[in-house]
């Protein structure tokens, strides 16, 4: 099964404020990638904007981030199964060490953005 992560992320981003959590799902040798505007919780939807694919070794890396970008630590990380995958809405089976559930990825609309909502 492809593996998730959650990296909890402090940066000097004013656009993010001081923390977001990113969201990667592996898939074709890439992270695909999310920045939360807040931590995920059962049944609480949250601002979900698509950002650069990043590297796989982000799977397992914690610590800072090249070009002052500030630093990580890993929140949560498992395995996930696609069950929904559309230009428009993903749903996903995530079996992890803090979240096992559903998560659901819907476009909204404006283009790189997105809703994250999490359910057990």
């Amino acid at each position: 099964m492809p593996r998730y992560v959650i990296l909890r992320h402090e940066t000097t981003n004013p656009q993010r404020g001081p923390v977001h959590w990113d969201f990667m799902l592996e898939k074709n040798g890439i992270l695909l990638t999310w920045a939360l505007a807040e931590q995920p919780s059962p049944n609480r939807e949250t601002v979900a904007d698509q950002i650069a694919d990043h590297r796989l070794a982000y799977l397992d890396y914690e610590g800072p981030i090249s070009g002052d970008r500030g630093s990580v630590t890993r929140w949560d990380a498992g395995e996930y199964q696609l069950e929904v995958d559309s230009a428009d809405e993903l749903n996903i089976s995530l079996k992890g060490q803090k979240l096992s559930g559903q998560v659901r990825l819907r476009r909204d609309e404006a283009p790189q953005r997105w809703r994250f909502a999490f359910s057990t």
